[in-house]
């Protein structure tokens, strides 16, 4: 294989939304979409990187809107991070279906669904080519399912931190809403943060940029984008 060809990353930190697992529907799980995500990432699979994925949960459970109807701060995120196991088994279990051998570690203990997170072991199954889901967050409330992917991106080593979302990558404002939104090809890391930008929660920024570990945003609907971007073309927005 000529460098070409070759990925220009061998180990990256996937980042998914729980609501890009929605597809079409307004809650919950839609095995459609579900499929064709699992599809890329075999795509990529298929080149030997090693791969570690957080998945969100705000297909099933959104803390903070749960916060804001009146619950206790620390029980909604403890709903959250169960909603991101949920979604973990269900990436699971596709992904096995398109025969990719895959782990789900959780930080909270629940040895009946997942195994229990530990970094040695973690990046042993990188090593040996299993994906690697980390499930349930950080396994701490106040904590978003991003500066958990961050931490866990600077714990296995990732050289790129891949976030996944439903636009084609960052801009001044939301693009649905603002016709006149500016988009953004490149950005650093202080950019995110003085223009709060809403890409990415600024403690997971404030690690990633502390860690030199660079960010790609790229918009997961459309087919091969994960590809292209582990094969270095510029997809996106860049973050770095």
């Amino acid at each position: 294989m000529s460098d070409e060809d070759s990925p220009k990353y061998k180990r990256i930190l996937l980042k998914l939304s729980g609501e890009a697992l929605m597809g079409n529907e307004s809650f919950g799980l839609d095995p459609v979409a579900i499929q064709r995500i699992c599809e890329q990432i075999l795509e990529i699979k298929n080149l030997n990187l090693e791969i570690g994925l957080v998945v969100g949960g705000g297909n099933i459970c959104r803390g903070q809107e749960m916060v804001k109807r009146g619950m206790d701060r620390v029980t909604a995120d403890n709903m959250g991070m169960m909603a991101t196991v949920i979604n973990s088994l269900a990436l699971m279990d596709c992904l096995e279906s398109l025969g990719v051998y895959t782990r789900v570690m959780s930080a909270v203990k629940m040895e009946a669904f997942a195994e229990p997170y530990i970094r040695r072991r973690a990046i042993r199954h990188m090593e040996k080519g299993r994906l690697v889901i980390f499930a349930a967050g950080t396994g701490n409330p106040y904590f978003t399912t991003d500066t958990a992917a961050s931490l866990r991106a600077m714990e296995i080593g990732a050289e790129v931190f891949i976030k996944a979302t439903n636009v084609d990558g960052v801009y001044s404002a939301d693009p649905k809403q603002d016709s006149e939104a500016e988009f953004y090809r490149e950005l650093n890391y202080m950019d995110v943060l003085v223009k709060e930008l809403k890409v990415i929660d600024s403690t997971a920024i404030s690690l990633l940029k502390d860690n030199r570990i660079p960010i790609r945003v790229i918009d997961l609907n459309v087919p091969g984008n994960l590809k292209r971007v582990v094969m270095g073309e510029e997809v996106g927005t860049l973050i770095s």
